[in-house]
């Protein structure tokens, strides 16, 4: 595939970093960087990372600096190509044999065709981002399956023939690494690591993405998410759980908490886990004073 070094008017890692900002997405150069070498290149973007730094964010915000429709693969343990591909209609397919009768009838026509989210991004590659998320969650098998397609773009169905893209669909993987990928999905993509956001980055992140939250609030929740991640929490909370947690935080002040009891009774849309929660009591009120000081 030749190299586009202009993908709808996005000709540097720079002009991709402030349409993504204009998206409500706060990329770093490398995220920038990588994401526009993937669309230029016509290769996938495969984004690793912690769960909650961003990474399915990314490929939302993607889609919509592209002006298409984002399209997800959820992956899971046991997701078979059918869930991926296409499967055929059966009910329909018996129920339209039976109308029939005597007369000859296509029961692999279109009509019986039941379209999955790979095979979507296939046909409509100039109008989709297809986001294969949580890829770690699937079977080896489910990710061998995968080569092919990341590979010619194109599938084939054994009572139609094969489907081929008319260009490289844009492709967004993302891992929580809880295994290791294998190596030669890895050489067909463009790779990135999403770490944490630095504290400035996350603060306004919160402020951008959150309806009003003042900056000292933001701040404050930054500091102690940032204490939080440091525990040995079961699950850490996310860049999303920050800006939930400013934002119910800011709900209760208006309502008539004070602070910082407001960001205390609002823990439990940053930690969501019991045993975390039972953890981190003792020591929530420091480490929220020393958030808020």
């Amino acid at each position: 595939m030749p190299v586009r070094s202009n993908i709808v008017g996005i000709d540097s890692p720079e002009a991709l970093e402030k349409a993504l900002r204009a998206a409500y997405y706060l990329a770093d150069d490398g995220i920038a960087t990588a994401s526009y070498l993937s669309l230029a290149l016509g290769k996938p973007l495969l984004l690793e990372g912690a769960p909650g730094v961003g990474k399915t964010e990314a490929a939302k915000a993607i889609a919509a600096v592209l002006g298409r429709r984002l399209i997800r693969l959820q992956c899971y343990e046991g997701i078979d190509a059918s869930a991926a591909l296409y499967e055929w209609n059966y009910p329909r397919q018996m129920l339209a044999i039976r109308q029939a009768g005597e007369e000859s009838i296509d029961i692999y026509g279109e009509s019986f065709l039941i379209e999955r989210p790979m095979l979507a991004a296939l046909r409509a590659p100039d109008a989709t981002v297809l986001l294969i998320d949580e890829i770690d969650r699937a079977d080896q098998e489910f990710e061998a399956f995968l080569l092919e397609f990341l590979s010619d773009f194109q599938i084939s169905i054994p009572e139609r023939g094969t489907v081929r893209a008319a260009e490289h669909p844009v492709v967004v993987l993302t891992s929580n690494r809880t295994r290791d990928l294998h190596e030669a999905l890895r050489r067909r993509c463009v790779y990135h690591w999403i770490d944490y956001p630095n504290a400035e980055r996350e603060a306004r992140i919160v402020m951008m993405r959150a309806s009003s939250v003042a900056e000292a609030t933001a701040r404050a929740v930054v500091a102690a998410v940032g204490r939080l991640r440091r525990e040995p929490l079961s699950k850490a909370p996310g860049v999303a759980e920050a800006v939930d947690w400013a934002e119910a935080a800011t709900l209760l002040n208006k309502g008539g908490a004070r602070w910082p009891d407001a960001f205390k009774r609002s823990i439990g849309v940053a930690l969501k886990d019991e045993e975390d929660l039972h953890f981190i009591s003792p020591r929530l009120d420091a480490i929220i004073a020393e958030a808020a000081a």
